[in-house]
């Protein structure tokens, strides 16, 4: 039986339902399949909800014991809300999300790196900017009932061709229609697919944690302070969660992976010094700050696959192209590719040729934001000093460019659709968050 989390009573939540059981969301119906998930995170959720909602049957198998949200707070941009908006969970990501219009990064000299503006590419565009266990709990309980959830269950094993697992205690399963690898950027299913194009840790990560907003002064930002490449503190306005009513701050504090034990044991007058010197305007935030022995890790990979899938195994999320943060796509482009994989199923009545046509329409969307990416993390995130240097002279003035500036912007946005092409936006995402942005409802939250 399906384990539950407990069912929330928040509104946002309780307005949650899976909308693609909504006939005027279903354009068609595919064959059932009988599909197995593995990873419950935000991608293996997505998936679940989705498939199930075309009459797949769905079973996820997660590791952990008791599953739950696993990272900092984060960004959704149009395109991820665009699907969220489609499985009509639009009313609970915006009761506990919050409007992010504005990126701006600055040295503690004062120089501007980085300032784009949403409007600057849509009046009526932002980013929401999320706790990650607001999200885990309003795709939760969208779920509940329509699938089942194995939990406990460390796949360690697949069989691409005949659809069978093997979970760590020795118990095989199986077999199945299709094999969903959605178990993150560290994925043990990556292999099944044959050998990567690439494959490797950053050597790049950040403490992070979530703090009490407060009166924080730019509640609609996402600010940055840099310090060269070798240091960024970032703060990201998050929202609420159905369990906890208070607002928060996603705090972010990037340094090399093998610096973490070293920086977790620092004395937190020190760490809160640094802090201050950064950015002595947010004083007040880091003063609520647990100690940085308190704070959680993240780390990140690049991986690049030469094949999206295999027999009956496809992969999805960061299990198929995990990536640097710097662009803030991770979660978006996951909900993209459980869109992208449910459209190939139910347009190609074999699987073959779905998973096919899949992998054709991600990788060309993918692709992109793989060599920004790429090209980007060491201007932010490194000993290049010279790099860093040049950043902090020719970043913003590049911005003010129009053509430079609505390349950035359909970037940020994860409208960018290889070189010169856009991502269609979801038909009524824009009037929603207008809407939104006025406090009011509309015809698209309400339906």
């Amino acid at each position: 039986m399906m384990r539950h989390l407990a069912r929330p009573t928040e509104r946002g939540v309780q307005a949650a339902r899976p909308a693609a059981h909504n006939p005027r969301v279903l354009l068609s119906r595919p064959i059932p399949l009988h599909i197995a998930i593995v990873g419950y995170g935000s991608a293996g959720q997505a998936a679940a909800l989705m498939l199930s909602a075309d009459g797949h049957r769905v079973e996820v198998f997660e590791r952990a014991p008791e599953p739950g949200p696993v990272g900092a707070g984060f960004l959704l941009q149009p395109t991820g809300l665009g699907v969220l908006h489609e499985l009509g969970l639009m009313p609970a990501v915006l009761a506990h999300g919050t409007p992010v219009r504005r990126l701006c990064g600055h040295t503690p000299e004062g120089r501007t790196v980085m300032d784009m503006a949403y409007a600057d590419l849509d009046a009526d565009l932002s980013g929401i900017g999320m706790q990650r266990g607001a999200l885990f709990e309003i795709l939760s309980h969208a779920w509940q009932g329509h699938g089942q959830l194995h939990t406990g269950q460390a796949v360690v094993e697949v069989d691409p061709e005949q659809g069978r697992l093997r979970t760590a205690d020795g118990r095989r399963h199986g077999p199945y229609d299709l094999v969903v690898a959605a178990d993150g950027s560290a994925s043990a299913l990556r292999a099944g697919l044959g050998a990567p194009a690439v494959d490797r840790p950053y050597p790049w990560g950040a403490l992070w944690c979530l703090v009490p907003q407060g009166d924080w002064a730019h509640a609609d930002e996402l600010r940055q302070r840099y310090r060269a490449a070798r240091k960024m503190v970032g703060l990201l306005p998050v929202g609420t969660r159905p369990s906890d009513p208070v607002p928060r701050l996603s705090f972010f504090f990037s340094l090399p992976v093998a610096e973490f034990a070293a920086a977790q044991a620092r004395d937190a007058g020190d760490f809160l010094a640094e802090l201050g010197r950064l950015w002595p305007e947010a004083a007040a935030v880091f003063d609520r700050l647990p100690e940085p022995a308190r704070m959680a890790r993240a780390s990140y990979r690049d991986a690049v696959l030469k094949q999206w899938h295999r027999g009956r195994l496809v992969a999805l999320g960061d299990a198929a192209h995990s990536m640097s943060p710097q662009l803030g796509q991770g979660v978006n482009m996951a909900l993209l590719d459980v869109q992208a994989l449910r459209d190939a199923l139910r347009s190609e009545p074999r699987l073959p040729a779905a998973l096919a046509r899949y992998a054709r329409a991600r990788k060309a969307h993918v692709a992109i934001y793989h060599f920004w990416s790429r090209w980007l993390t060491p201007l932010f995130q490194s000993e290049r000093d010279r790099l860093a240097a040049l950043r902090d002279l020719a970043f913003e003035p590049m911005g003010r460019l129009p053509l430079g500036r609505g390349h950035m912007l359909r970037v940020l946005s994860g409208t960018q659709h290889g070189w010169l092409g856009s991502v269609k936006l979801a038909p009524g995402l824009k009037e929603a968050l207008a809407a939104a942005a006025q406090g009011q409802d509309s015809p698209a939250l309400s339906a």
